[in-house]
């Protein structure tokens, strides 16, 4: 049976990216931010982790902790973390226990073709251990919004209003005659006075 708001979170005890032990019984008290996410340095989990990366300050001063979680190894979470300058730990779910406890294993498709991956779903963990949000539809460039609920994040644009300059008029400026063109009307002028005394 697939787990629904309110049931107690299931625990567990997986290595992070250093090979140290984290169990959610140990992060009683604070609320878990448990995100599930296909592969390391794919695009759409890169555009997920850094947003959440962008937004960790904020997220903690609101009391959570950030775990993400796929199947890779520690070694290749290393990696995404150092390239990506992540703040928070990913956990190495490589025998895939987690997935199962939290109904994330599911089978995909793509091009035609069946497969089994992990599915991009978020748990919000409160003090007590049991589940206060189920975020299933993750929108990976603005999650932290999707978490925070109250949409004050670090992506947040202003735009400044910009006062259109009036355009400045135009000079008309005369052309100005070329020698060439003065030594002709020079001459024409000479040429008739010549003809006019004949």
């Amino acid at each position: 049976m697939a787990l629904q708001v309110g049931d107690k979170a299931p625990d567990f005890t997986v290595n992070d990216q250093d090979g140290n032990p984290v169990r959610l019984s140990d992060l009683k008290g604070k609320k878990v931010v448990l995100y599930f996410y296909p592969k390391d340095m794919t695009p759409g989990c890169t555009a997920e982790a850094c947003n959440l990366r962008d937004n960790y300050r904020l997220m903690q001063k609101q009391g959570f902790e950030v775990l993400g979680v796929s199947t890779d190894n520690e070694k290749s979470h290393r990696k995404f973390i150092e390239k990506e300058k992540l703040p928070f730990r990913l956990l190495a779910d490589t025998n895939k226990t987690m997935h199962e406890a939290y109904g994330t294993w599911v089978e995909k498709s793509m091009y035609g073709r069946n497969y089994m991956g992990t599915a991009r779903v978020t748990f919000v963990i409160d003090e007590n251990g049991s589940i206060e949000d189920i975020i299933g539809k993750v929108d990976t460039k603005n999650h932290a919004a999707q978490i925070l609920k109250d949409g004050k994040t670090n992506v947040a644009v202003v735009a400044e209003k910009i006062t259109p300059k009036k355009p400045a008029p135009k000079k008309t400026v005369k052309a100005k005659k070329s020698p060439a063109k003065k030594a002709k009307k020079a001459a024409k002028k000479t040429a008739s006075r010549k003809s006019s005394k004949k």
